[in-house]
């Protein structure tokens, strides 16, 4: 079984890198290392073949990529190959090294289209736990749909806001320690620029560059001030002055993706009041966390059907308890 997963891990990475192969438009040298690994990968299924084939096994057939290699295939047709890089890596594709100074430049600042995902894919199952769980309570101790509705929404306002907010401070918080140190460096290139060609050639050696290549090169960079600013707070302060995280982007964004969440588990209730509507609601919420869980698994490479049910069961416990808590103090009032 082993040298099977092993022919197939090889094929799937072929498979993917002629897709990344395909939609590489910006960097030639990328399109041609895709291409290269896509060679290397189909080379190596060979062996594997092979070997299926020493050990007295049935030659495998024809690749067929799964469910979740296609999700990612397409991921990477939309946003490129350099945004989806980490979840290309949990995939086991090699060659994500050629992305990764770029996206060490934006560490403590840029998002990537990866990670915008993730972080709002986290958002939409916060919202779809926390407001399920309050209407869970409130249908546990009894209450008519009204005051269900009206938890339902009060949660969703509530939770959005809070969320939006936090993420507003928080981001802004750090925009402006970032802001304060890249004046600092702006202000000691301008009044030390022969000490910050120094540090900065310092770091270069650090990296195993030869002084004499660190320093022409450190002095290079100082001379251009807007690039002296930059590169400075790069390498100093690992950040890209140019592209500081937007607090109220930041803000909307989780106000939005939690409120999408929220939404889910009303949606039966604004449709009229029928008996079935909790019945619906429990339905629909338990459908989003499966597909939440195995969207995740893109993230992880853990099988998909795996993370959905462990999300599914998660929202469960959670439901279940607020019920039971509802259930009590309805009984108890």
């Amino acid at each position: 079984m082993e040298l099977y997963n092993n022919w197939w891990e090889e094929k799937r990475s072929a498979w993917l890198y002629g897709i990344m192969a395909e939609n590489e438009q910006k960097n030639i040298l990328h399109k041609k290392l895709f291409i290269d690994l896509k060679q290397a990968a189909e080379k190596q299924a060979s062996l594997w073949e092979h070997k299926i084939i020493e050990s007295n096994n049935p030659a495998p057939g024809l690749f067929v990529p799964d469910l979740r290699t296609k999700i990612v295939a397409s991921l990477v047709r939309f946003f490129g190959a350099e945004n989806m890089h980490t979840i290309l890596s949990a995939m086991k594709i090699r060659g994500m090294s050629v992305f990764m100074r770029y996206h060490s430049e934006h560490k403590h600042t840029g998002l990537s289209a990866s990670s915008n995902l993730r972080a709002a894919v986290f958002g939409v199952n916060d919202g779809l736990i926390s407001n399920m769980s309050l209407m869970l309570g409130i249908a546990g101790a009894n209450a008519d749909q009204h005051f269900i509705i009206l938890a339902g929404i009060a949660g969703l306002l509530a939770g959005a806001c809070s969320m939006g907010a936090g993420e507003y401070i928080s981001v802004r918080s750090q925009r402006e320690v970032f802001e304060y140190q890249i004046a600092i460096e702006k202000q000691e290139l301008e009044e030390y620029p022969e000490e910050e060609i120094q540090e900065l050639s310092l770091i270069y050696q650090a990296r195993n560059v030869p002084k004499p290549e660190a320093d022409t090169l450190a002095t290079l960079m100082i001379k251009n001030p807007e690039t002296g600013l930059n590169t400075l707070a790069r390498e100093e302060l690992g950040l890209n002055p140019e592209d500081l995280v937007s607090p109220v982007g930041a803000m909307l964004s989780s106000f939005i993706s939690f409120a999408f969440g929220a939404v889910i588990p009303l949606l039966p209730f604004l449709f009229g009041h029928h008996s079935f509507n909790l019945g619906i609601s429990i339905f629909l919420t338990a459908a989003s966390l499966f597909l939440i869980g195995t969207m995740l698994s893109l993230f992880t490479n853990r099988h998909p059907i795996l993370l959905g049910l462990r999300m599914l069961g998660i929202g469960s416990i959670a439901g279940l308890l607020t019920f039971m808590i509802g259930k009590m103090v309805g009984v108890a009032g």
